[in-house]
């Protein structure tokens, strides 16, 4: 059974989630404020079942969800956030995919729609964990590239001899550029195949994901090797820099 945390200062709201939640075979917790989130996500204990997924509301008394999920990826906490928001604004949605959120919805929204997204984070992250003896290790587990590996099941980037960790979404962009090696990828073919047909999703999300990417990729962020951006396209992944053969209208000095 999946553990789920629903912070929401609303009592209605968050009844009504725990309810349908439960109903579809989730275990759930309730905290109202980002404090009580924060102390119960990095608890731990041993006696505390492990939260699976967190259902963040923005606008919270005190801390605010922008600032939870923050401190999260900042102490090491890479637990899938789904982040709810009433405001609607891109800026908004842009702002908490830059601090490490992997999805959100903004209210009101369906029930269907919520259970999609929690299956579909649910779902890749089996995709990252899975093993096969159908293809090679490499695909499935990890890959090395440029002195550089990439733990897919652990979400990890080992550079240097140091871990880097990596949210949810972040491991399966990478992963899903990665098995497109040499291919410029769409953006709207992003969205579709990592974040699942998200027709409300603006695509500078996607910008945003590659730049933090390349903070733990590149040696030289502003003048990548590997994720590099194809103008009017989207994306491409090179593993060997020196052998590839240079693409249309390629920006490897682009800035995101």
């Amino acid at each position: 059974m999946k553990n789920l945390l629903v912070v929401e200062d609303e009592e209605h709201i968050a009844s009504g989630l725990k309810f349908n939640l439960e109903a579809e075979g989730y275990a759930v917790e309730v905290e109202e404020g980002g404090e009580a989130a924060l102390k119960r996500l990095t608890a731990g204990s041993d006696s505390v079942d492990p939260v699976d997924l967190v259902l963040l509301d923005v606008m919270l008394p005190g801390i605010d969800g922008f600032e939870v999920v923050r401190t999260l990826r900042e102490a090491g906490s890479f637990v899938p956030v789904v982040m709810l928001t009433a405001r609607g604004h891109t800026d908004d949605v842009l702002r908490g995919f830059q601090l490490g959120a992997d999805d959100y919805l903004t209210k009101p929204f369906d029930l269907s729609i919520l259970l999609a997204r929690i299956q579909g984070i649910f779902r890749r992250k089996r995709w990252l964990e899975q093993r096969s003896g159908d293809g090679p290790a490499e695909e499935l587990d990890e890959f090395r590239f440029d002195g550089k590996r990439i733990d897919f099941s652990r979400q990890v980037l080992i550079r240097d001899e140091v871990e880097h960790h990596l949210t949810l979404m972040e491991t399966t962009l990478l992963r899903y550029l990665i098995q497109s090696e040499g291919v410029a990828v769409d953006r709207k073919v992003l969205l579709k195949e990592v974040w699942g047909v998200r027709q409300d999703t603006d695509t500078r999300t996607i910008d945003n994901f590659v730049a933090r990417l390349r903070r733990a990729i590149e040696n030289e962020p502003s003048n990548p090797r590997h994720l590099l951006t194809v103008r009017g396209v989207g994306y491409r992944f090179v593993a060997a820099p020196e052998t590839a053969s240079p693409g249309p209208a390629e920006s490897p000095d682009d800035q995101v």
